[in-house]
């Protein structure tokens, strides 16, 4: 479980939106796959299981958080706390994070996983439980719309 950590945190960020929610989805998703560690079937892959697990959290926080008020400061007031060095990267980082959050959730979870943490298609698609052709087509489009929101789409 520890190797996979540094991955599962990039889906968790990515997904969220943000480095605190993010660390936040990471922990709630090692504590269920502990809790509930006698469901993973031995001979297949942790990964796959623990990513279906966050996608699951992260939904259900999403539908919860729809039905509660939001009283924490901006994600954007939060993002310069403790940067240092590399500033043309760290924009263009954060150009990148923009983008992503301008995505639908289906296209940024397919591009997350395929482009990001470079699962085949196949795999992606039994994480976030669609047909290949679902997640191909959800692929595409993301991809299509970074390239557009970057600026780099003809």
């Amino acid at each position: 479980m520890l190797a996979i950590l540094p991955r599962l945190r990039r889906f968790a960020i990515g997904l969220s939106g943000n480095p605190a929610d993010g660390d936040d989805l990471c922990q709630m998703t090692i504590e269920r796959a502990l809790t509930n560690r006698e469901k993973w079937q031995e001979g297949t892959r942790l990964d796959s299981w623990m990513y279906r697990i966050m996608r699951n959290i992260y939904i259900d926080e999403g539908r919860a958080s729809t039905r509660r008020v939001q009283t924490f400061v901006d994600e954007e007031a939060g993002l310069s706390v403790g940067a240092d060095g590399g500033q043309e990267a760290q924009v263009e980082l954060t150009n990148v994070d923009r983008a992503m959050a301008k995505l639908p959730e289906d296209q940024r979870e397919a591009v997350l996983l395929v482009m990001v943490e470079g699962y085949a298609y196949k795999e992606a698609a039994e994480i976030v439980g669609c047909p290949v052709g679902t997640l191909n087509s959800r692929l595409v489009r993301g991809r299509d719309a970074l390239m557009e929101i970057l600026g780099d789409g003809s």
